[in-house]
Order: C-alpha cells, then structure tokens, then sequence
C-alpha cells in the first residue's frame, strides 16, 4: 500500500493543475478579495443611531445606512436579522450592536466604526454590544478560510478521479495482477487524497498567516478543524464519484457538487444561511469563529466528522468495485 501511495503522490506532485486549485487559487482569490472589497461584505444591511448619527453617515462612507430610534430599536432589529449591523454613535463612544446570525458584516462594521473613532481626535472607545460575544473572524480570515475550503474539494477531486484514469490507461488492471490485497490499492487512493488535502491546507493556513494577516487561532483546534474538514470532503468527493462511469463525467459532477456547497456555504460571503448549515464549509467557518471566541467546536467537528463517516464507507463500497479484477 505503501508503494502505491508514494507513487500517487510522486504523480500529484508534479501535477500543475492540482497546485493551481490548491494553492494558487484560494490564495489569489483571498488576495483579490482583500483589494476589491478591503474587507467588506455586499449587500450588508447596517443602520445608525445615536446623537451623532448625521456625523457618522458622512464621515463613514457608507451608503443606505437605515436611521434607527436607539440601542433598543437597535436590538431589536438585529435580533429580528432586519440588520445585520446598527453603529449606536455620541460623542462618547461608538457602539457597534450586531447580528449574531452575519459574523462577516459585524466585523467589517467594527472596522468601520474604529475607522470613524481615530479620525475624531479624541480616541473615543469603539465597543461591542455584550450579547454579541466575540465569535467573529475578521473579513482575511474569512476569506481565506472560505477559499481555502473552496478549493480544497476540487484539490481533493483530483486525487478521486485519478482512479478513473489509471482504468482507463490500463494502469489499474496491471496493479490487479500482482500481490496486492485489493483493499489496499483503494486505501492508498483515497489516503493520497487526505493527504493532499491536509498539506494544501497547512499550506494555505501557514502562507494566509504570514503574507496576509489571517489569524485562524489555537492550533491545536484549527488542525483538528482541518483533518474533520479533509475527511468531510474526500468522504463527499470520492461518493459522488463513485455514481460516474467516467473520469469526465466523474469530474463534471465533483465540480457542480463542489462549487454548490462552497456557494451555499459562504466559502466568498454569505449567500443563504438557512441552506449553509447543510454544508461542510458551513461548519469549517462556524469552528473556527467558536474557536475565536474561545468557545466549543465540537459540535462543528461533529457535524464534519459525521458527513465523513457517513459519506467514507460509501466511497469505499461503491469504489471498491473498480479495483475488482
């Protein structure tokens, strides 16, 4: 097994197409996003209230801020997810009251607010509202998160549908003829595409760090977060592969598969949260947010384990029939 695992990935390494999509892509796009949007949100819903309220509209920047009565119709309309954000500003201070329900468009709102604060002179304070918390990632981490689980499905599909292509080629039926237990041939495949995840992913995490600013947290839970998230998308990957009959077709439905979870996921921003939490990048991003605040991720390991558990011993018994001689 050892053998066949060292060779796939001799074979991957050299594999320009796998680089691009894991590594090239994700961190371009994170880099692009940090540009075009410094760290914003579309379509982000923020209102404003407060004495300085005016003050605030003009200086800020920001169009269709919506005028709230108060901090308590500021609540309430947050609560309600009618805003995802309403800046509560006097001369003292800038209070910044947010939906727990749009993490993203709360710490732009910070962002702004602070923003607003230093200008002014007098260093007023930029606060939270207390029932908010602290389960925010800012918008680089974000987006580096969000691209980096992206792509890793499609880093991970590479992997997948290379079983295809050693069919295909003739490859496969030779290494059937040989001493070989057949379930070993099936775990090199599918753990060359853990590992590929893994080491994409460490990648990005590393270089998003150092060039970017992404600050992703403890390491001890984000590489726990990391392993769960790789498992969830080889299980995923490598299920929806195993309905095809060719490598083609088997990659044209890997890529629909994928590129419709990371959209309802929120891999860019958020699209549509009461359909996100039925992704695995949905549950990537909400670990790593519980992890910024200090809170538990075991319910997002949960939930990623699970999808591989349930998805993995399907891969294995739909695909161990391609490598039956």
């Amino acid at each position: 097994m050892l053998r066949i695992l060292l060779k796939d990935l001799r074979r991957r390494s050299r594999d320009s197409t796998l680089l691009v999509f894991a590594l090239v892509l994700p961190l371009g796009l994170t880099f692009v996003f940090g540009l075009t949007m410094g760290g914003g949100t579309p379509s982000a819903r923020y209102g404003v209230a407060g004495p300085s309220a005016a003050e605030f509209a003009q200086r800020s920047g920001l169009s269709g801020l919506k005028p709230v009565a108060g901090a308590a119709e500021a609540r309430r309309l947050t609560e309600g997810n009618e805003l995802d954000a309403v800046f509560v500003v006097s001369p003292a201070r800038v209070e910044v009251v947010g939906s727990v329900d749009a993490p993203l468009a709360v710490q732009v709102a910070r962002e702004v607010a602070e923003s607003y604060a230093l200008p002014g002179g007098g260093g007023i304070p930029v606060v939270t509202d207390a029932t908010l918390g602290t389960r925010e990632l800012d918008a680089r981490t974000y987006h580096a998160a969000g691209a980096a689980m992206f792509f890793i499905f499609f880093a991970v599909l590479f992997c997948v549908t290379g079983i295809f292509e050693e069919r295909a080629s003739g490859t496969l039926p030779r290494l059937l003829t040989m001493p070989v237990p057949r379930w070993s041939i099936l775990a090199a495949k599918l753990l060359g595409g853990v590992l590929v995840g893994l080491v994409g992913m460490v990648v990005l995490v590393t270089v998003s760090t150092v060039l970017l600013g992404a600050r992703w947290g403890p390491p001890a839970g984000v590489g726990a977060l990391v392993v769960a998230a790789v498992l969830a998308a080889t299980g995923l990957m490598t299920a929806v592969a195993s309905f095809a009959r060719t490598a083609e077709q088997a990659a044209n439905w890997q890529s629909g598969v994928a590129s419709l979870l990371g959209l309802l996921g929120g891999s860019f921003f958020p699209v549509a949260p009461e359909l996100s939490v039925f992704t695995p990048h949905h549950w990537f991003l909400e670990g790593l947010a519980e992890l910024r605040g200090g809170a538990s991720i075991l319910p997002a390991l949960a939930v990623l384990l699970a999808v591989a558990a349930l998805t993995l011993p399907v891969a294995a018994a739909r695909t161990g029939r391609m490598v039956t001689p």
